[in-house]
């Protein structure tokens, strides 16, 4: 019902066979992991045999654009955002209650001092002051009478015409009057500056703002909006916090002259406005760690305007004649800051440098290159110590091997004269070559 059932002889076969397969499969294995080797061992040989043709010296000079160092004086300037505010503003309040009759300005109009601006109704004023001048024409008249009887009475009392002490008493008498003069003369004045108070002037020069009041309306001299507020836009301040850190080397550049300020425009920093640094803050501010500064700008093109927010850099030194070099020439490494030189043979080297400063377009070396000297700005990929390079441009013209040119070219920038080699003998002058696309 099952079939036949396999021997002893057979089934010892069967494991034989099964074994001598697993063998066979171990061998072939053993064959592939040792040919895998020998290909990684001798392989690499090949392959850099190939890399070698596509990128070694077979490839020719790397094409690079360099620049050459210059001497220049460069500026050391610290950066800050400002709030502008105006240099002075003015709100301007009636002085004495009354109807307003007239407003002479117009709102954003520019006015001097001492324009009229409005006037308040001034009849009742008027009156006052009539009324002070006619009592004190009264007065007047009084004391001239008591002056007479008084110079009559010392004639009679110089003659024992008339008793001593009659004479005396005309003469308090004169001064009673002469006091009450003055204290008209007083009312006078003040009723004459209520009169001026009812025509509104202008206190400064600047510029008029929103109108707060519209004539016909009763104004009081207790009023907190006023009438309009006159903001002095020429010039203006700037106010600004730098860190306290910076404090000593203002103070010490503030000290020998005064600072220019210049404000930038917050999109391209193009300088929009120069002034000149007035006040350094008398103390530190504790919870910020900064102390403020204002600075003064003529403000003539209007650029700037009050509750603005501006960048603002304060110059506080000029490093002369220092040597420079495009940022883009400064590379980093595990040793610091090195830039790939260029050689009279037409090879780079590595060049270790200090920096002294550095922004985003130029570099201040302090040591490590020389003046006229070329610099790598761009191509820093297939670069290495020693090796050759060809000059290129930014204009799209093909890289040519650096000092060499076509037949009948002349450098751009370059006087044709012959600048002398470092041993002595003349060589083509180079022009500098254009910084480094950022």
């Amino acid at each position: 019902m099952h079939g036949k059932l396999p021997t002893l002889g057979e089934i010892g076969t069967l494991v034989t066979s099964g074994s001598r397969r697993r063998r066979y499969i171990i061998y072939a294995v053993t064959l592939l992991a040792i040919a895998g080797a020998l290909y990684f061992v001798l392989a690499p040989s090949a392959t850099q045999q190939r890399r070698a043709g596509r990128f070694g010296a077979d490839a020719g000079p790397v094409p690079v654009l360099a620049a050459a160092a210059t001497l220049a004086d460069v500026p050391v300037y610290l950066d800050a955002v400002g709030t502008t505010k105006a240099l002075n503003t003015v709100t301007v309040r009636p002085q004495v209650d009354g109807k307003l009759l007239s407003v002479s300005f117009k709102e954003g109009q520019d006015v001097k001092k001492g324009d009229v601006l409005a006037q308040i109704d001034p009849t009742t004023f008027k009156a006052a002051l009539d009324q002070a001048v006619a009592k004190k024409a009264q007065d007047q008249a009084l004391l001239n009478n008591a002056q007479n009887d008084m110079a009559r009475y010392e004639q009679l009392a110089a003659t024992n015409a008339i008793n001593r002490q009659q004479a005396d008493t005309q003469k308090s008498l004169v001064a009673q009057y002469t006091a009450q003069v003055q204290s008209d003369q007083a009312a006078v004045e003040s009723a004459q500056a209520t009169l001026a108070y009812a025509t509104i002037k202008a206190p400064i020069d600047g510029r008029t703002g929103i109108r707060a009041v519209d004539e016909g309306n009763i104004v009081h001299a207790s009023d907190s909006t006023g009438i309009v507020t006159i903001t002095q836009l020429r010039p203006i301040s700037v106010l600004f916090n730098l860190p306290q850190q910076y404090l000593s080397q203002v103070n010490d550049a503030f000290a020998k002259a005064p600072l220019k300020v210049d404000a930038q425009r917050s999109d391209n920093d193009a300088v929009i406005d120069s002034g000149t640094l007035t006040v350094v803050d008398n103390q530190v501010d504790a919870s910020t760690g900064t102390v403020k500064l204002k600075a003064d700008f003529p403000n003539a093109n209007l650029q700037l305007w009050p509750g603005q927010f501006a960048n603002v850099r304060l110059l506080i030194d000029t490093l002369k004649q220092v040597v420079t070099i495009p940022t883009g020439a400064v590379q980093r490494g595990p040793n610091g800051t090195f830039v790939y030189v260029i050689k009279d043979d037409n090879s780079a080297t590595i060049r270790p440098i200090v920096v002294q400063k550095q922004d985003e377009t130029q570099t201040v070396v302090k040591s490590g290159v020389a003046a006229q000297e070329r610099v790598v700005t761009t191509g820093f990929a297939r670069l290495t110590d020693g090796s050759k390079v060809t000059i290129g441009s930014n204009d799209g013209t093909p890289a040519t091997p650096a000092g060499q040119r076509q037949r009948g070219q002349r450098p751009a920038g370059s006087t044709g004269e012959r600048a002398p080699r470092a041993d002595g003998s003349a060589r083509p002058a180079t022009a500098t070559p254009p910084a480094a696309p950022q």
